[in-house]
């Protein structure tokens, strides 16, 4: 189990410096004060709340204020499980929407410090509808294109989890945290207690990243550098591709590129990103379940600017790893960031399980992230371009391609099966498909092949 710490604890590691804001106050009905023993008139629920804030030193499960972390202004929420296991109530909502709100309001990154049991049941619905108010505010965080960066501790659970904490643009978790829906007095007796950790939902893609404590104000710190710096202006005009990182050159014959582009040796993505994405910090995960480990997603520093960078492996793309790439797209573009894509894949994976987990709803939803994006998209084919699990990563009208690569409809042997031919005949086919570079070049799928590295 993770370290338990309060929020003024939380509040301490996470930042340079702290300022309370109690003078933003928000109320549903408009009013201040309720009904003895709150709403439902639970007995002895304002003798409880009295005790949690003799115990804590707060007045609520919530702190909110404007903060530095690493050097970076936001506005900073805060839970505080001591008093009532950090549950939400009428009065935590009230916190929560005038952090969400401040931070819309002065354009500055929301962080939240997540550690809360779920709503409170002595105010019954009147604490459950206080996730609605928080979805609104998402909502218009999003359309404000304020980024929101999550840090879960422990515990982080129920509606806290489902909509503070799910429901930021990056969700950063404490090792070993409790993190999950299910609080751990109503889960069924025989659930596998992995499924309810942070690394459990770390593997599962629902956390991005597991950062210790220690690391926490310089992960945090960093995440907020890569989120704010995008813009209108800065998006305006694409990133160009980066250079080639193999010394070769153009293919003669059309098998000569297909063995190119599979060539062991052959420089990958991760190659690329080190080479020229400086700073990087990536987000995992499709926020359904899935991770593919083939997929890599993240932002960085490129020519000088932030950019998004989605980037296939050279294996089979897998729904997860599509979706995962639609969820950057998206928010490189609510964030005004520019997108580079690097495009190598023989496919899309074509197995049973990729097919129940969604194969072609997956590629269409990248397609449509592209395609929709206000920002502009560049794209680099680094090896392998596979049909259309290839072509959904690749900008229409803004595709380069590095000298070893091929882009082709079919892969060459797939062709000459379908066609009846002898496996032979794959070399001739793989020409009378002309998915060398410089075909695709004069066919107009790419504008043009990128020079090797100085």
């Amino acid at each position: 189990m993770a370290e338990r710490l309060s929020a003024r604890e939380a509040i301490a590691l996470l930042t340079d410096d702290f300022t309370d804001d109690v003078t933003v106050e928000v109320t549903g009905d408009g009013t201040s004060d309720g009904p003895a023993d709150g709403p439902l008139g639970w007995e002895g629920y304002d003798a409880s709340h009295a005790l949690a804030a003799a115990r804590t030193g707060e007045s609520e499960s919530v702190v909110h204020g404007t903060a530095v972390v690493d050097g970076q202004r936001c506005v900073l929420v805060a839970f505080e499980f001591g008093f009532l296991g950090g549950s939400l109530g009428r009065r935590t909502g009230d916190r929560l929407v005038a952090a969400y709100r401040r931070a819309r309001e002065c354009r500055l990154p929301l962080v939240s410090l997540v550690a809360t049991g779920g709503s409170r049941m002595q105010e019954g619905m009147v604490a459950l509808t206080q996730l609605q108010r928080v979805a609104a505010e998402t909502v218009a965080l999003r359309e404000a294109a304020v980024p929101h960066v999550a840090v879960l501790r422990d515990p982080a659970t129920g509606g806290g989890w489902a909509t503070v904490g799910a429901g930021a643009d990056v969700v950063l978790a404490l090792p070993s945290a409790q993190i999950g829906f299910a609080g751990s007095r109503v889960r069924p007796p025989d659930a596998d207690p992995a499924a309810y950790t942070a690394e459990g939902q770390w593997a599962a893609g629902h956390v991005d990243t597991l950062v210790p404590g220690l690391e926490l104000r310089a992960a945090v710190g960093r995440w907020l550098r890569l989120l704010t710096g995008g813009g209108p202006r800065l998006a305006a005009a694409p990133v160009g591709p980066p250079p080639a990182l193999a010394e070769v050159s153009a293919p003669a014959t059309g098998w000569e590129a297909v063995a190119l582009a599979r060539a062991p040796e052959r420089p990958r993505a991760g190659a690329y990103l080190d080479a020229y994405v400086e700073g990087r910090a990536e987000i995992r995960g499709d926020r359904c379940g899935g991770v593919d480990p083939g997929m890599r997603c993240g932002f960085g520093w490129y020519e000088g600017r932030v950019v998004a960078y989605a980037a296939q492996g050279g294996t089979p793309t897998r729904p997860a790893g599509y979706r995962t790439a639609a969820r950057l797209v998206r928010l490189a573009d609510r964030l005004g960031i520019p997108v580079l894509t690097l495009v190598d894949t023989p496919g899309a994976a074509n197995d049973a399980e990729a097919e129940r987990a969604g194969a072609g709803p997956a590629i269409a939803e990248v397609f449509a992230a592209i395609a929709a994006a206000r920002v502009p998209v560049t794209s680099l084919l680094i090896g392998e371009g596979g049909s259309g699990g290839a072509l959904a990563l690749a900008a229409a009208g803004n595709t380069w391609a590095t000298p070893d690569s091929y882009f082709s409809v079919i892969a060459p042997e797939l062709a000459a099966a379908i066609l009846k031919r002898p496996p032979e005949q794959a070399p001739a086919t793989a020409d009378q498909l002309r998915l060398r570079p410089q075909d695709l070049v004069e066919l107009g799928v790419v504008r043009g092949i990128v020079p090797r590295r100085a």
